[in-house]
C-alpha cells in the first residue's frame, strides 16, 4: 500500500504589508486600518500565529510605517519585521532573503489585505508541498466574463471562455530554497504574485481548493462587507471590577493614571492606582481571564511601586490577542476627597491613551457615600468599573442541567 506523503512541518509565514492601499482611501495604509476595531494586518497575522504547523511569522513592511506596525502587532509573538522594496515582488524577495540565515523547509507568503484566512487553507497549501515545489489556493471562476472594447471602454467586445479559469488567493506555499532561487533569478521582472515567479522559473505549481471567504480587501465596498461580516460574528461581553485602597502618607494620589495633589497618598499594590486596578479587573472579567492579582501577584517584588498603566495595557493586549476590542469603560470613583470633578477629563484622556481608544469611550463619574462607611470617614477611595468588550462569537453549546 502506498504511504501518504509526509507534509512539511518547518514552515514560516511571510506577511507582505508594504503597499499603500490607495484604492481604499483613508489617512493610513489599509493594512493598518481597523476592521471592527482590530487592525487588518493583525487579523491577517493571527491565523498563522495560532496555527500549530507555523513556526514563525514575519511581516515585510514599509519602514516609514513603523509606528503603525508597532501599534497593530502589540503583544504578539512576532519575528522582527523586515523592510520591503519598491514593488510587491521585491518586498517578497527581501522577506525571503531575511530568512536565509536560518532557512525553513517551507514558506507561506500571504497578503496583509486578506484578513480571513481559515486554518484548513493553511493545512491544504502546506500539505501540497509534499508532492510539488509550490502550491496556491484558488477558486474557479463561475461568473460569465466579458472583455471590454479598448476603443470604446463602455462597451463589451466579446465573451471570454471561463473554462479552466481560477481566481488565485494567498497564502501561497513554496519550498523555501526553490522560491528564494526563483526570486533571485527573476528580480526586477513584473510578476503579479509569487506563483508567477515560480512559474517563470520553471517550478511546477499545484492548485489547491481556495476559500470564498478568504477575500482580499481592496475597495471601500470590500471594506464595508468585511466590517459587516465581522460585526455579525461578534458577541458583546461585560466585566465588572471593584477595588479599594486606604490613605497613607503622601502628597498626592495616583488615580486614573494621573497624579492628583492631596494631603495623603494611597497604600497598596504597585502605585496603588485604585481606578486603574478596578478597570483592569473589569476588562479581565469580560474575557474570563482571572483578576489583576493572578497576573501581577502583590507578593511579587517586581510590581512594588510599578505604574498601574502597565497592568491595564496588559489586559487590553489580552483582549486584542483574543481578537476582541474594548468598546467602553465606565468608572465610578467613591470618595469624600479629593474632588474628582476637576480631573475627570484628564483621567479619561489618560485611560483612553493607555487603551488606544478615543476619550469619548471612557466614562468617569464620582460620588460619595454621604459620609457613611470608610470612604465617608475619609479613610480611602473605592472604585467600581464596568467594561464592555466585543469578542468573536463562539458556537453555542448545548444546555446541560446540573444532574446531567
Amino acid at each position: 500500500m502506498d504511504q501518504e506523503p509526509t507534509p512539511m512541518t518547518d514552515a514560516v509565514a511571510l506577511i507582505v504589508a508594504g503597499g499603500r492601499g490607495e484604492r481604499l482611501g483613508g489617512t493610513v495604509p489599509k493594512q493598518y486600518q481597523p476592521l471592527a476595531g482590530v487592525a487588518m494586518l493583525r487579523r491577517a497575522i493571527t491565523p498563522f500565529l495560532n496555527h500549530p504547523r507555523i513556526t514563525a511569522v514575519r511581516v515585510v513592511f514599509r519602514a516609514d510605517d513603523r509606528e503603525h506596525y508597532d501599534r497593530a502587532v502589540a503583544g504578539l509573538d512576532m519575528e522582527p519585521p523586515v523592510a520591503g522594496g519598491a514593488s510587491r515582488q521585491e518586498s517578497a524577495r527581501l522577506g525571503l532573503e531575511s530568512l536565509a540565515q536560518h532557512p525553513p523547509a517551507a514558506v507561506l507568503i500571504h497578503d496583509a489585505a486578506r484578513p480571513f484566512c481559515p486554518p484548513d487553507l493553511i493545512d491544504r497549501t502546506l500539505a501540497a508541498l509534499a508532492l510539488a515545489p509550490a502550491a496556491v489556493p484558488a477558486v474557479p471562476v463561475h461568473d460569465t466574463l466579458k472583455r471590454v472594447d479598448r476603443d470604446q471602454p463602455g462597451r463589451i467586445a466579446d465573451t471570454v471562455d471561463r473554462t479552466g479559469l481560477y481566481r488565485v488567493q494567498t497564502p501561497q506555499a513554496f519550498r523555501y530554497d526553490l522560491i528564494l532561487a526563483a526570486h533571485r533569478r527573476l528580480a526586477g521582472e513584473a510578476c503579479t504574485d509569487d506563483a508567477q515567479v515560480a512559474e517563470r522559473a520553471g517550478l511546477a505549481v499545484a492548485l489547491v481548493p481556495g476559500d470564498e471567504d478568504n477575500v482580499k480587501v481592496t475597495t471601500p465596498d470590500d471594506y464595508r462587507r468585511a466590517e459587516r461580516r465581522l460585526l455579525a460574528e461578534t458577541e458583546t461581553r461585560t466585566g465588572f471590577g471593584f477595588d479599594v485602597h486606604r490613605f497613607g502618607p503622601g502628597d498626592h494620589v495616583m488615580l486614573g493614571g494621573i497624579a492628583i495633589p492631596h494631603d495623603a497618598g494611597l497604600i497598596g499594590h504597585s502605585d496603588a492606582d485604585v481606578a486603574l486596578h478596578a478597570a483592569t479587573d473589569a476588562i479581565l472579567g469580560a474575557i474570563a481571564a482571572g483578576d489583576i492579582g493572578s497576573h501581577f501577584p502583590p507578593s511579587d517584588p517586581r510590581w512594588q511601586g510599578a505604574p498601574s498603566a502597565g497592568f491595564l495595557r496588559h489586559a487590553a493586549e489580552m483582549v486584542a490577542q483574543a481578537g476582541g476590542r474594548i468598546v467602553h469603560l465606565d468608572l465610578t470613583v467613591i470618595c469624600e476627597r479629593p474632588k474628582i470633578g476637576p480631573h475627570r477629563a484628564a483621567m479619561a484622556a489618560r485611560i483612553a491613551d493607555i487603551l488606544g481608544l478615543v476619550p469619548r469611550r471612557i466614562s468617569i463619574k464620582a460620588t460619595t457615600t454621604e459620609r457613611l462607611g470608610f470612604t465617608g470617614r475619609g479613610e480611602g477611595i473605592a472604585v467600581q468599573a464596568a467594561a464592555t468588550v466585543s469578542m468573536p462569537a463562539e458556537p453555542a453549546e448545548p444546555w446541560r442541567n446540573a444532574a446531567g
